[in-house]
């Protein structure tokens, strides 16, 4: 079987694929596809797939072969450029998002503060508050 080289390849797939982005948001702006029912149909194959890679430690063994080089020179190369945009488009799902939690520690009674090294209840109450929340979403 002939087979392309693996640079010249690399090279087309990045050419082609830096112009299909209107192709790509096309596709999705006009699917009438569900995307997240298909993802949640899919949630017991998704389970297996973590499940059998962990017990098989790919996980670990493909993050060591990445290595912490790859992770730094990602962000250098597009992690950097991408935060303060990604963080701005974020603002409104991050109010939703944490808006329980806020509302949770805004109407929580604490109880009295004790001498220091004695406020566990007061830990314990700010966690059961936030866990939950979290166990009702």
């Amino acid at each position: 079987m002939q087979v392309k080289d693996p640079t010249a390849s690399a090279q087309k797939w990045s050419t082609r694929a830096n112009g299909a982005s209107n192709d790509y948001g096309n596709g999705v702006a006009n699917t009438q596809a569900d995307q997240a029912s298909l993802a949640a149909q899919a949630a017991g194959v998704w389970s297996q797939a973590v499940a059998e890679a962990a017990a098989a430690g790919r996980f670990a063994k493909n993050v060591m072969a990445a290595g912490t080089a790859k992770w730094k020179a990602g962000v250098k190369a597009l992690g950097i450029s991408r935060y303060g945009t990604g963080v701005q488009n974020a603002g409104g799902k991050y109010a939703a998002g944490v808006a329980p939690y806020f509302a949770a520690l805004g109407n929580l009674q604490l109880p009295a503060r004790q001498t220091k090294g004695n406020n566990a209840a007061r830990s314990n109450a700010v966690v059961q508050a936030l866990m939950t929340v979290k166990a009702g979403l």
